[in-house]
């Protein structure tokens, strides 16, 4: 029986891209693989009859020989081992690994050989990010400062410059993955792959490894770091150190620092945001006959303020620009004052005897009073004669 032409096989033109190749034969693969169509045996000679298709047309050469020759580039010897090949079947390992790279590989690590890598062409492993709380006054986010913490953590070993090899030299390619950090085991049409046991999936051994570091690239120690803390700052605010985290292992990048700020609550001020709340007591003639009280800032000045007449308990004034700074930006909030009108205490003699005659005439203008009344009837009575 005569061959079909590959590219009719495929469902492609012959002056078809490589992508699209690859393309069409994972469309046939997933249409007519054996195990999707076991009580098809039509199905399994499409199956064997792509993957011999694709097994030539993915090769730039043998797809040369065959656009020349046709089938008969294979036949005779004539195409060397590619044509014992197409005629005892496709080579199934080799053409549906490739399938199933591609349907795959995202999933197993990337394609074969990637990876980022360290010093000397090793694996390398970003280091891990750090978190440091720090615990700071009101008055210090409302300022700003500048501090010096300690962080436990890796750096890269001194001795190897972060390889893990002794002496600084470059690892060895691994002998049973050949660099490439993952094997591969062929069962049936499936090829499994997964991390290679001897180098973890690095790549690369280390034969002679660092006696400082034992081979890791990094070693514990604290560390100092000068840290900026930004005026305006609150509790969560989140500090970001790049590349102050743990090293990386084996030459890899670091990871980073991430400082979280805790502001302690104030014995005077209560924060909502960028503004302040404060409550300041008034001695009560101040809030009766009105006047002015010193009300305390945060940045240690004081400001005058200036009471109504007649205020009560509970009012708020406002002082504009007096709250917290604006993080990141331009301009401050405001601070809320809240009147507290003080009811005298210890009071003497004399004290005592102005605020009762205080009292007594203050319920001569009561409403309710007697002499009030008969003021109110004297001038109705005197309207009326008026009349």
């Amino acid at each position: 029986m005569s061959k079909r032409d590959y590219y009719d096989v495929l469902g492609v033109a012959k002056g078809a891209s490589e992508a699209e190749i690859k393309k069409a034969f994972k469309k046939k693969v997933m249409e007519y693989h054996p195990d999707r169509n076991p009580d098809n045996p039509e199905a399994e000679t499409k199956f064997k009859e792509a993957n011999e298709a694709h097994d030539v047309l993915k090769d730039a050469e043998k797809r040369a020989a065959y656009d020349r020759f046709g089938h008969a580039a294979f036949e005779g010897g004539m195409g060397g081992g590619g044509g014992r090949r197409a005629q005892g079947g496709a080579d199934f390992s080799s053409a549906f690994s490739d399938v199933f790279d591609d349907l795959f590989g995202d999933f197993m690590g990337g394609q074969r050989g990637g990876g980022a890598r360290g010093r000397g062409g090793q694996r390398a492993t970003r280091g891990s990010d750090l978190r440091y709380n720090m615990r700071i006054t009101l008055e210090e986010a409302f300022e700003g400062k500048q501090s010096q913490i300690t962080v436990p953590g890796s750096t890269t070993c001194d001795v190897c410059d972060g390889t893990g090899a002794e002496g600084g030299a470059e690892p060895a390619t691994c002998p049973t993955c050949s660099g490439m950090g993952k094997v591969r085991a062929q069962q049936g049409f499936f090829t499994i792959e997964r991390t290679c046991p001897t180098c973890d999936g690095r790549g690369q051994i280390i034969k002679n490894p660092c006696r400082n570091c034992g081979g890791a690239g990094r070693v514990e120690r604290e560390r100092t770091l000068n840290v900026t803390i930004p005026k305006g700052v609150e509790t969560g605010t989140r500090i970001r150190l790049s590349g102050e985290g743990e090293a990386g292992l084996r030459g890899g990048p670091p990871g980073d620092l991430y400082i979280f700020i805790e502001v302690a609550s104030h014995p005077i001020f209560e924060r909502d945001g960028v503004n302040l709340f404060c409550r300041i007591p008034v001695p009560m003639a101040t809030a009766a006959l009105g006047g002015e009280i010193e009300a305390p800032n945060l940045d240690g000045g004081r400001s005058r303020v200036k009471v109504p007449v007649g205020v009560q308990s509970g009012k708020q004034l406002r002082l504009r620009g007096k709250g917290m700074p604006q993080l990141r930006g331009a301009g401050s909030g405001d601070l809320y004052i809240e009147l507290a009108v003080e009811t005298p205490v210890n009071l003497t003699a004399r004290q005592k005897e102005l605020l009762a005659e205080f009292a007594k005439e203050s319920a001569r203008n009561h409403p309710d009073s007697e002499d009030f009344l008969s003021k109110v009837k004297g001038f109705w009575d005197g309207m009326r004669g008026t009349g």
